[in-house]
């Protein structure tokens, strides 16, 4: 009889402050913010499940948009699984929004693009011998960076990352890919390297210099990456130029410290205006598929 007993399928839109999770996925001993929503759902349903992540978030990152899927046998409106979360949750974790969906929506494979940003804090402004002080309050959401950064130069560069490329420059040279290999379907080729981004800008907004970059995907450590690379362009230690040279050579040591975790943020995660919930969407465009072949031997 429990094979024949329907399942409800469910998305959910959280937030959370990552300061305290070692990052998105379960993993043992650890406390993360997939394994805290399965721990939750278990003890509302009694059910074991593990929600799906429109992607994985590394251990300090936060997330304002972040979307999660999963499915259950209990028939529970949507309203009394926000509400029952979110008494349930950690205050570092909040459910923002419950919705119904269909069979063959995924989280992460269902997803067209992502936006993320990132926040940094300028202890001292260009040609000012003054320095500010990061509040402490702060400074768990920020790089308290202590170059006066150029945000004209930054701003060119970022410029320079729309549209699609091959961004193995600015991907992470992943120590714990074997510790992947055991639960991402990726892990046997790796990922694919060829990502288009949409929109990548710097402005400055209340005190704080700010990175937005929207792609349809991104890879391990590729934005904290790219931060790292626009702030050595920022305080003069690479020119703007640069940044179609270091796509091209696909060579990570040619691109930027990583920026630290802290100052990441999932913005949210786009799905398409009007799409089905239940339709499967592919995050390559036709030119990525094209590059992507191309680069194959």
């Amino acid at each position: 009889m429990a094979g024949t007993m329907s399942r409800f399928f469910w998305k959910i839109v959280i937030s959370y402050d990552g300061t305290a999770f070692h990052g998105w996925q379960v993993q043992p001993g650890q406390a993360t913010v997939q394994g805290t929503l399965a721990a939750v759902l278990k003890r509302l349903t009694g059910e074991t499940v593990l929600p799906q992540g429109s992607g994985r978030t590394d251990a300090g990152v936060h997330a304002l948009g972040q979307v999660a899927s999963f499915s259950l046998c209990a028939p529970l409106p949507a309203e009394n699984i926000l509400r029952a979360m979110n008494r349930l949750l950690p205050g570092s974790v909040r459910v923002l929004r419950v919705e119904p969906v269909g069979e063959g929506f995924h989280a992460r494979h269902s997803a067209l693009r992502k936006t993320y940003e990132y926040r940094i804090f300028e202890r001292r402004a260009q040609g000012s011998a003054a320095e500010r002080i990061c509040s402490p309050f702060l400074a768990p959401y920020v790089w308290d960076c202590r170059w006066p950064l150029d945000a004209d130069s930054m701003t060119e560069a970022a410029a320079a990352l729309c549209g699609t490329h091959n961004f193995t420059s600015f991907a992470a040279t992943d120590p714990e890919l074997s510790l992947r290999e055991e639960s991402d379907p990726e892990a046997a080729t790796g990922p694919n390297p060829v990502k288009t981004i949409h929109q990548s800008s710097v402005t400055r907004q209340d005190g704080l210099l700010l990175y937005r970059v929207t792609g349809s995907g991104f890879l391990h450590h590729m934005v904290r990456n790219i931060v790292g690379t626009l702030v050595e362009i920022g305080r003069g230690s690479m020119e703007a130029g640069q940044v179609a040279e270091i796509l091209e050579a696909r060579n990570r040591t040619l691109a930027g410290p990583t920026a630290p975790a802290r100052g990441l943020f999932l913005v949210n995660v786009d799905y398409g205006e009007g799409m089905h919930p239940g339709s499967h969407a592919t995050a390559l465009s036709d030119q990525e598929a094209f590059l992507t072949h191309r680069d194959q031997p």
